[in-house]
């Protein structure tokens, strides 16, 4: 069995998602017109001024952002950085830039089309992702199911217990039982998930802005330690990308192909960039336009690697700890804080882990949860998910998990191919949406999103979704109104 799920995560990471990820990436770098760098600081004052809704009942923009940005930001961004630098050298951190900066307007692209696709819960809420725009989009409800089952074991059950695994591990050296963790770990989650997605979401908009400010603050306080240093340490990280501090010959080509292999896998895994995992967060927002929504996913990518990945890479490579050291992963991050703020620095990774790991939890249960109820929507079913997730997380700290990460890495191949292929074929109604949003900033408005003008999207999206700027064209009176009320909308 181990051979078998090894021989698929092979083919599918080895090569086939690679070049499906990276060409992704250029055809809507190149459809959208670059739009995570013309559209960027559109993206920042979005993100910024999403945080009030009109209605206490929804899900704001910032929160979906929040949700997305908990799974996104998880022990990968310290220990995944570290295993990256370690078998692909300083410039891995270079391809890993590369791959987040062309995956922001893959991330676009599926968040656009879940906004579009989403399902109104009656309740003032949505959910969706590529199960529910693969099944009203292109009519392949079968197709929407697999990715919902590849999408529940990978996030709702494997990662989540690999999380809890991670928080356990760190907290070892406290002399407290894995079992006492992963007991409190599931108390502390239940608290947020049985509160459904205002629960989770209000958790992530408190939790995420926190543990990201406290992460940079630390790296940061390293950067200004070693300031003289920064110049050669980006010097390093580009001589490194292209085998230019190495002796010429074909050692200089196996350190260039590890660098990419390792900056561009750990980049894919990091930011989730085509993954079809952050658009199930991206669904719940009552917006604006289905682009606003789109370009805060631009911004999770940008957060999660352009920005904590190279924290944990500017810690590492500052330290100097690499040198004569044969440790990886999350205990290389923990030697380089040791090595620069002393032993607080392994109190910090520890506390660092518990609130990475734990967001991502929650977050990944909500994941599993929107896609379970795509494939049947009932709520004793659902809390008999609850109870599943909740024991994976206990079990989870007190297993060995080669197994269960294989697994999920072949689950979370899955879905990365069929959501790939997805927007891929409904690349073209990305491109009209983004159209429409484009030229609405040219007339000097605030975008909103009215259906009418899209026919074949009125007739494929639901009835009771982005209905309350779709009666028709939007006048000088409405114009006003919403540039007045720059949130509102459905």
């Amino acid at each position: 069995m181990n051979n078998l799920i090894n021989s698929i995560n092979g083919l599918l990471w080895g090569s086939v998602l690679m070049y499906l990820l990276l060409g992704a990436g250029i055809l809507f770098t190149i459809k959208t017109r670059f739009v995570q760098v013309r559209r960027f600081s559109m993206a920042l004052k979005i993100m910024l001024g999403s945080r009030v809704t009109d209605c206490s009942t929804h899900v704001s923009p910032f929160q979906a952002f929040c949700t997305s940005l908990a799974a996104r930001i998880g022990t990968g961004n310290m220990a995944g950085v570290a295993v990256a630098i370690t078998m692909g050298g300083p410039g891995a951190v270079f391809w890993m830039w590369v791959i987040a900066v062309l995956g922001m307007s893959t991330s676009l692209a599926e968040n656009v089309l879940a906004q579009l696709y989403k399902t109104n819960n009656g309740d003032g809420t949505y959910r969706g992702g590529p199960a529910y725009y693969i099944e009203k989009a292109l009519g392949q409800r079968w197709l929407g199911i697999i990715f919902s089952i590849a999408l529940i074991i990978a996030f709702g059950f494997a990662f989540n217990s690999v999380q809890s695994n991670s928080i356990a591990a760190a907290f070892t050296g406290y002399g407290i039982p894995a079992e006492a963790i992963g007991i409190g770990l599931a108390i502390l989650s239940s608290l947020v998930i049985f509160g459904g997605i205002r629960s989770i979401a209000k958790v992530a908009e408190m939790i995420v802005p926190i543990m990201a400010f406290c992460y940079l603050g630390v790296a940061l306080v390293i950067v200004f330690m070693n300031i003289s240093e920064l110049p050669a340490v980006f010097t390093l990280i580009f001589k490194s990308a292209f085998g230019l501090e190495s002796a010429a010959g074909g050692g200089v080509g196996y350190m260039v192909s590890q660098a990419m292999q390792q900056g561009i896998k750990r980049g894919l895994f990091s930011n989730e960039a085509g993954m079809g995992s952050a658009p199930n967060a991206a669904a719940t927002a009552h917006s604006n336009h289905p682009a606003n929504q789109g370009l805060m996913g631009m911004l999770g990518v940008f957060m999660d690697t352009i920005i904590v990945c190279t924290a944990t890479a500017s810690i590492i490579l500052m330290s100097g700890v690499m040198d004569g050291s044969s440790a990886t992963g999350i205990e290389l991050t923990q030697l380089a804080l040791v090595s620069q703020i002393g032993p607080i620095g392994q109190h910090l990774v520890a506390g660092a882990i518990l609130l990475f790991a734990f967001s991502s939890i929650i977050a990944n249960y909500y994941y599993g949860e929107s896609n379970l109820r795509f494939i049947f929507d009932n709520n004793w079913l659902v809390n008999a998910y609850r109870v599943a997730v909740l024991g994976m997380v206990i079990w989870g700290a007190t297993s060995n998990l080669p197994t269960v990460w294989a697994f999920a890495d072949a689950s979370m191949g899955v879905m990365a191919l069929i959501n790939l292929t997805a927007i891929l074929v409904l690349s073209g109604i990305v491109v009209k949406v983004l159209k429409d949003f484009d030229d609405q900033v040219k007339a000097g408005v605030t975008p909103v999103f009215n259906r009418r003008k899209f026919p074949f999207l009125d007739k494929t999206m639901d009835a009771d979704v982005w209905t309350e700027h779709s009666s028709g064209p939007v006048d000088g009176a409405d114009k006003a109104q919403v540039k007045r009320n720059p949130v509102a909308g459905g």
